[in-house]
């Protein structure tokens, strides 16, 4: 292992530290590596923000959905 983590967990996250624990037959670290991967898995991968649609239809205007002045009165 390359890293030592400390932390401080309050009494209602030591009581589930201690069920996961005792339900697993995990160890400490057992349970936070578990815990960050379960965590990680949950994210959604970070890209560039992109605008809904953008591209995806052929106007001729290549900067039709970007171009604030050509957007100018769209939706009104």
């Amino acid at each position: 292992m390359s890293k030592i983590l400390h932390a401080r967990v309050d009494a209602q996250t030591e009581k589930q530290l201690e069920e996961l624990k005792r339900r697993f037959g995990w160890n400490d670290s057992q349970v936070v590596r578990q815990g960050i991967r379960s965590l990680a898995s949950l994210l959604v991968p970070r890209g560039r923000a992109r605008i809904a649609g953008l591209g995806r239809f052929e106007s001729g205007v290549p900067d039709l959905g970007s171009n604030k002045s050509r957007l100018e009165g769209f939706g009104r």
